[in-house]
């Protein structure tokens, strides 16, 4: 038997989300992608493995730009996020298969 596994998301504050990110790139992270499960999942652990940070926005539908995918993903009740990155502080731990 597979288990779901997710992960977690931050909860948007009262803070419009151009104030976010904004922040989070004056702060050294860079925007990838906003994709739903089980691919969000998947690209948080990848670049986890790659020594990055990932930070995960929960998605809000913005701008005038088409979004009726993503829209109608999240009413379905699929999770959908924003993926942001940035080089660790910490170095990178030895892959012991190398």
């Amino acid at each position: 038997m597979s288990t779901k596994k997710t992960i977690p998301i931050k909860l948007a504050s009262a803070v419009r989300e151009e104030d976010v990110e904004e922040r989070l790139l004056r702060e050294g992270w860079k925007r990838l992608t906003t994709i739903g499960e089980p691919r969000l999942s998947e690209i948080a652990e990848a670049y986890r493995g790659m020594g990055f940070e990932v930070h995960v926005e929960s998605y809000k539908t913005e701008g005038d730009g088409c979004t009726t995918c993503l829209d109608t993903d999240q009413e379905m009740g699929k999770v959908i996020g924003t993926v942001y990155t940035r080089r660790s502080a910490k170095p990178q731990q030895e892959d012991e298969l190398f």
